[in-house]
This record gives C-alpha cells, structure tokens and sequence, in this order.
C-alpha cells in the first residue's frame, strides 16, 4: 500500500501528472525494477554511477550487474541481495516511470527519499507485514482529529485501501481528502451503518467509471450502468462495511448493523462527509462517510 501513497506525493508535489501516474500503475504489475533502480534505494550507488554503467553498456555486452562489479561499485553479493528485492511494488513504479521518461534516476532517488524521510520510513518498512506503519499514514493523511470516532473512521479508510486492492487492483492512487457539507451524486450506491457506528456511506462515480469498477468486481465486462452494475458496486460496499463491522466486532468488542443498500442517479449526498476520492486508469472513484447521518 505504501506504493499508492507514494504516488500520491509524486502528484502532490508536481512530480507527475495524473495521467502519467495513472499510466505507471497501471503498467507496473508487468515491470520489474532493475538492477540501478534497486543499487540507488539501497544507497549501494549513486544515480551518477548508475549512469556510468548504462553508457558503458554502450559500449561493452555485459549485464548491468557484471558491469557494475568489473567498475567496482558493487559487489557480486551485492548484486545477489539487490536482485531479490526486485518484487517491490514502489521500485516497480519509479521503474515504470524511468523507462517512460517521466522521471530521471536521480529524480527518482531524491523523491523517493524525501517521501521516506517526510513519513520517517526505512526500507525494512517497506516489507513488514504488520501494517503498523501503513496505519500510521493513512491516519496522518486522513486526520480525523476533530472526529469522536477518529480511531474508528481510521480503521474504516485502512479497511478500504486494503479491500480496493484486494478486488478491484492496486492500480489506483489517493487524493487529498476533503470534509464537505454536501455532494452532488452521479451513479451511486449508498447504505447506512448503525449502532457503534452510525454513518451514511456510500460509493459515487461517473456513469463510465461506475462500470468499470464494477466490472473488475464482477470480474465480467460490463457495458452499462444497469442492475447488474449497480448489484456489483452494491456487494463491493457491503462486503467493505461487513469485513469492517466484524473486525470491530473482533477487536472492540462492539456490534455494527448494517441497512440494506440503495442505489441512486443523481441527487445529493448530504454532509459533512469526508470524500475519499479514488483515482484509477478508468476514472475517479469516490468513497463518503458522513458520520452521525
């Protein structure tokens, strides 16, 4: 997940534009990241160095590691440790994003570290499998501070970017979240919680982008926005607040019901409400929790 949020500080800070962004992700589950990309994140050479080699590969057959250990930078154990970390989903996107010309290798390294040093990340977090640090900044970036069930909404936001790229792809990168007192709804599926957590939520999208998601739910094409997208995008809802009632149940001790969803065309989505936008290769998705409605 960390690789979503990292790709959000790409677009925030003028990095990227959102379709190059969009274009990456989407193109990175077939990249893997190479042997330069992988020796600048470990600190093992420099961008210059990396450089170096490619324009002596100009020149000289030889693989980049061979290469890289016959100039001294590296070493063959080296080479062995960098080449095992290749699966790491954000290398894979500043990969993505060097070959397309959308970034330079040392562009590349200085973002990547600054974003680390912004949200005081190692690389071991990068692979930890407890999800502490993850949870921690998603709470940072979505700050509920102001919120009587701030620890439950975190959870709830957690939960979402975990189910989004559990069923629908990891493809996507956060937006900036914004609390707003209304919205205007385009193709919609709502539905409440009650008990612990009294909330309106609900899943809003343009007509195309609406299909979309609900054809990767479905794991079928579909071509309209029709019962059979709207029961889709319904159950991605549902299934999202359900794993979240029983993990609140699990952990807390607490009891979430769960209304039936409706589905809407056009119309408002009363507020406040934070709005979780949601970009994909396809469109924007947006995601409300109104607490308390």
């Amino acid at each position: 997940m960390f690789t979503q949020f990292f790709g959000n500080y790409l677009l925030n800070k003028g990095l990227v534009s959102s379709s190059q962004l969009s274009r990456a992700l989407s193109e990175q589950k077939n990249t893997r990241a190479k042997l330069g990309v992988l020796a600048i994140n470990a600190g093992y050479m420099t961008p210059e160095q990396v450089d170096k080699v490619h324009a002596e590969q100009q020149r000289v057959d030889m693989r980049m590691g061979d290469l890289a250990v016959k100039m001294g930078f590296l070493t063959g154990e080296q080479v062995d440790e960098l080449l095992s970390q290749q699966g790491l989903a954000h290398l894979a996107l500043g990969q993505t994003l060097v070959d397309s010309g959308v970034m330079t290798n040392a562009g590349f390294a200085e973002a990547l570290s600054s974003y680390k040093a912004e949200n005081s990340l190692t690389d071991v977090d990068f692979t930890d499998k407890t999800g502490n640090k993850v949870n921690e900044i998603i709470a940072n970036f979505y700050s509920f501070t102001d919120e009587p069930q701030k620890e439950l909404l975190t959870e709830y936001v957690t939960l979402l970017f975990k189910n989004l790229i559990r069923f629908i792809g990891d493809d996507f990168t956060p937006l900036s979240p914004e609390k707003i007192p209304s919205a205007r709804s385009s193709y919609t599926a709502v539905q409440r919680t009650e008990g612990a957590f009294v909330s309106s939520t609900a899943f809003d999208a343009s007509e195309n982008a609406y299909v979309s998601f609900a054809s990767r739910y479905a794991g079928e094409s579909l071509t309209d926005a029709d019962e059979m997208a709207d029961g889709a995008n319904g159950e991605f809802l549902n299934l999202h607040n359900g794993l979240f009632s029983v993990n609140v149940s699990n952990e807390h001790g607490l009891e979430i019901k769960l209304v039936p969803q409706e589905y809407r065309r056009g119309g408002i989505i009363p507020g406040p409400a934070y709005r979780i936008a949601v970009v994909f290769p396809f469109g924007t998705v947006c995601f409300y929790v109104a607490p308390g409605k």
